[in-house]
């Protein structure tokens, strides 16, 4: 398990003082179904935008 998650998102509820993620958990997924050949297929669905 990743120690450390960096996000460089700053407007995400979860973003910490140096690029850090604070959620207790990622969830991401894939836009083509079970697996994805590039970054660019996935989603993190843990994103959430301050105030919401």
């Amino acid at each position: 398990m990743a120690k450390d998650v960096l996000c460089e998102v700053n407007n995400c509820s979860f973003w910490e003082n140096g690029n850090k993620c604070g959620a207790e958990q990622i969830y991401v997924v894939s836009h083509t179904g079970e697996t994805a050949d590039t970054s660019r297929e996935t989603d993190c669905k843990t994103f959430e935008p301050h105030g919401h």
